[in-house]
């Protein structure tokens, strides 16, 4: 009965697994759901969704252009980390006519260049070049703290920060300096260090930053392919031939 309805999922959410092959999609179950999320948090920055809803709201629809928005048509944004979601967010970003920059030192630059992205080797130098920052890469002893207020201050004045990777990759009180002071326009910030934030966090008195609950990668679908993945984990246990790249730990299987 529960292979059954591993299967029935199967076919319902993922129905290129055959001609793709089961390992294909192993460990991208909501990768492009995040992506998803990101350009979500780009397009609400750009266009001032928030303020926008609100002035409608409040009866105040003479005031709709104090708050005019902006275009992602011709923008450059740079991806940090080109792994299983930053490739997504890329191809997004893409389609929306912009400029993609990417910074992934593990990476060969020929993986960006294939994808139609440039790549950049130096992230200090990319930061002035983006209108948009958004970062797709683990949290790590290398990476926590990466966005501080250096790096921070080294953004243009009309660029905005997107985070759907991990808490502690961009420090949350230099974050809060830069959005109080203008040095940056504008943060989305779909994860906290700790979480959740304290409801009296600072950053969240903030006009200028739009927020999420650690979303990125949930919705009704990304679930369903989650839990068909993590059936197919425990199948290729079986099958005696675990699918190494889902493991934290692949070594043990040599």
């Amino acid at each position: 009965m529960f292979l059954r309805g591993v299967e029935r999922q199967r076919r319902r959410h993922l129905p290129a697994i055959d001609k793709l092959g089961e390992n294909s999609l192993v460990g991208t179950a909501n990768s492009s759901s995040v992506a998803e999320h990101a350009l979500f948090l780009m397009l609400t920055l750009a266009r001032r969704g928030g303020e926008l809803d609100a002035l409608v709201r409040a009866g105040r629809w003479a005031e709709r252009l104090t708050a005019v928005p902006v275009d992602l048509l011709g923008k450059t944004v740079l991806v940090v980390g080109f792994g299983r979601t930053g490739t997504r967010v890329a191809k997004r970003c893409l389609a929306m006519e912009m400029t993609v920059i990417v910074y992934d030192p593990y990476l060969p630059a020929e993986t960006m260049r294939a994808a139609g992205c440039e790549p950049v080797s130096d992230l200090d130098a990319a930061l002035p070049r983006a209108d948009f920052v958004t970062i797709h890469c683990p949290r790590s002893a290398e990476t926590i703290g990466m966005f501080g207020a250096a790096r921070l201050q080294r953004m243009k004045k009309t660029a905005y920060l997107v985070n759907t990777a991990r808490g502690g990759i961009v420090d949350e009180g230099a974050l809060h300096a830069a959005l109080t002071a203008g040095t940056i326009a504008g943060a989305g910030i779909d994860v906290f260090d700790p979480e959740p934030p304290a409801p009296d966090h600072p950053l969240l008195q903030l006009a200028n930053l739009v927020t999420s609950p650690h979303m990125a990668g949930v919705t009704r679908e990304s679930i369903d392919r989650m839990a068909v993945q993590a059936a197919y984990n425990v199948l290729s246990v079986f099958d005696g031939k675990p699918i190494r790249e889902n493991a934290v730990n692949p070594e043990v299987f040599d």
